[in-house]
């Protein structure tokens, strides 16, 4: 995966994120795959509702083209 600093996070608008509150940077491919698993991972711990889970695999990919 592509490095995403801290400056380079808090420079990304909102709209590279995947859910509110900046969560789940989207920036690139590489983010949108680790995010999609990362989503997937937190959702089967109960820490993600399934409404973010789905919002998590629609807009990563709307990255990846699919």
């Amino acid at each position: 995966m592509s490095s995403l600093t801290a400056a380079d996070r808090k420079a990304l608008p909102d709209s590279a994120f995947a859910l509110p509150g900046r969560r789940y940077p989207i920036p690139d491919a590489s983010h949108a795959r680790d995010a999609l698993a990362r989503a997937s991972e937190m959702h089967n711990r109960g820490r993600l509702t399934a409404a973010e889970y789905q919002t998590v695999q629609r807009r990563a990919r709307e990255v990846l083209g699919e």
